[in-house]
């Protein structure tokens, strides 16, 4: 079946020497140009989500005390209350780049993970004889469509680690090998580096029904029900291998069952089909609906089971928008491969079908492979970037960092109200002095908590009694928050300072700093 072929055509010419560049470095070089270096992507494009914050300082607490927290460090709202740090071998990698070249070193890791991710979403087709030019044009819709979760958090690790057990379970059904049982080690090594590990064993009981229905109308065997069966045992059971056991997986399936998480947090939202990355995922939704229909006519059913499974993830969940992008990508490029070659054989020899065809066909060996040559003109690239370019905070535009460096110690050790996001931020700046009301970490501050935090962000009825209760001694709010409005009309509160992004505000009785400033 074309998902799985291997063989080259008898007209591909002799590999390159391995010493000259491929036609891939360049290809991979111009996606990591695109999207760091030349595009309005950025380096801080990698920083726009708080949560970075939070993971550094808990991998330093973990790297000082040689333990993984079980209770809460960041919050004054919960202090102490039971936590799952099931990210906590991530925050150890984030914490030790930072601890060796700060937020430079975090930065330059995610673009390489990219760029991997790149490379492999690209190279698997081609060296399964899918056309070059073909495996290019849906890696570059896949990494747009992903690019919105191209940020400096441990998914990042989730999209390798999936492509890779695709890749490795799609050659196995083609010539079954023992490489197929490196997927176990890898889960328990993706258990401790990101929650999204559980979609693996999706995968794999996927694979199972699918192996099971081909086998039932006598097209396969039910060796390959067996193996994918032990498998998706086996996976489950290596997730144990984390530092909260089974009560991991309690605690992971009652988050994503939760219907406050799904309408409150935006990432477990459906697409709004807005964003330009989105028409690119639109796209590949509606050619991987095709392909699936064309592949259940022909009565194969696993990868059709993969695509619509992970569309169902997609559609009710942006977050699982990068996934589906890759799960399309490697199930639908042989069929649209297919495709074209019957095409191209009925078109005339002067036909641009036909010529590009044969193009392909004939470029397609200085395609399959990466040189030494790539690392190095990365790390040329990378070396080239003036320092001044590199992030030494977050990005302002998201978060009020000229507010926190011109009142920093109206921020540190008092109760401050703020968003999610920069609670995340405050707890960079400040974390051990400063504690926070709330941050993304929103598995650990449920529903109640969450709705009161709602209920400040969007003021209802109950925002003065909620004030009261949680103590605020400062509000560093977005200007696009409604309080910013009441507060300022509240005799209890007054505004310090106002720089156009943010709004400080200070309860009565608050000493101000030296030389506090109102207005902008």
């Amino acid at each position: 079946m074309p998902l799985l072929r291997t063989s080259r055509p008898a007209s591909a010419p002799a590999r390159l020497p391995r010493f000259l560049p491929s036609l891939a470095d360049f290809f991979l070089l111009g996606v990591f140009a695109w999207l760091f270096l030349a595009g309005p992507f950025g380096w801080a494009g990698l920083l726009m989500d708080g949560d970075t914050g939070w993971h550094i300082r808990n991998g330093q607490y973990i790297l000082t005390h040689h333990a993984v927290p079980r209770a809460d460090l960041f919050s004054f709202s919960r202090p102490g209350a039971p936590w799952f740090a099931w990210e906590w071998l991530s925050d150890v990698v984030f914490a030790s780049l930072f601890g060796w070249a700060g937020l430079k070193a975090l930065v330059i890791f995610a673009a390489l993970m990219i760029l991997l991710l790149a490379a492999l979403v690209f190279l698997i087709p081609v060296r399964r004889g899918v056309h070059p030019l073909l495996s290019a044009a849906l890696t570059l819709a896949a990494i747009a469509a992903a690019s919105v979760h191209f940020l400096v958090r441990p998914h990042l690790f989730t999209l390798l680690f999936f492509t890779i057990s695709l890749a490795v379970i799609s050659s196995d059904r083609a010539r079954p090998s023992p490489a197929l049982w490196s997927l176990v080690p890898l889960a328990a090594l993706w258990t401790n580096l990101h929650g999204g590990v559980f979609v693996l064993p999706l995968v794999t009981a996927l694979w199972t029904a699918g192996a099971a229905s081909e086998a039932w109308i006598g097209k396969r065997g039910f060796g390959e029900t067996k193996r994918a069966g032990l498998l998706t045992g086996l996976v489950l059971a290596a997730t144990l291998a984390n530092p909260y056991g089974w009560k991991l997986h309690e605690h992971v399936w009652s988050y994503l069952r939760s219907d406050w998480i799904r309408t409150a947090v935006q990432e477990f939202q459906a697409p709004a089909f807005r964003a330009a990355n989105e028409q690119y995922y639109e796209a590949l939704l509606l050619a991987g609906i095709l392909v699936a229909g064309w592949l259940i006519r022909r009565r194969r059913f696993v990868e059709p089971l993969w695509l619509l499974g992970f569309a169902h993830l997609s559609l009710t969940g942006a977050r699982h928008i990068p996934l589906y992008a890759v799960t399309a990508v490697l199930a639908i490029a042989p069929e649209l491969d297919a495709w074209w070659h019957v095409s191209a054989r009925h078109a005339g020899a002067g036909s641009v079908t036909r010529i590009l065809r044969q193009v392909g066909v004939d470029l397609r060996d200085p395609f399959r492979t990466i040189s030494p040559w790539l690392p190095v003109a990365v790390s040329l690239l990378l070396l080239a970037v003036p320092p001044g370019n590199w992030p030494h905070d977050f990005p302002a535009r998201a978060f009020p960092v000229a507010m926190v460096n011109a009142h920093p110690d109206l921020l540190n050790g008092h109760r401050v109200l703020s968003s999610d996001q920069w609670g995340d931020y405050l707890i960079f700046r400040f974390y051990p002095a400063e504690h926070v009301f709330f941050d993304g970490r929103s598995d650990f501050y449920g529903e109640a908590l969450g709705r009161d935090y709602l209920a400040l962000m969007n003021p209802n009825y109950r925002w003065p009694e909620l004030m009261r209760r949680y103590r605020f001694d400062v509000a560093l709010v977005p200007v696009s928050w409604p309080l910013g409005e009441l507060l300022k009309q509240d005799k209890q509160w007054r505004l310090a300072a106002d720089d156009g992004q943010s709004l400080l505000f200070l309860r009565r009785g608050i000493a101000p700093e030296a030389g506090e400033k109102r207005g902008r």
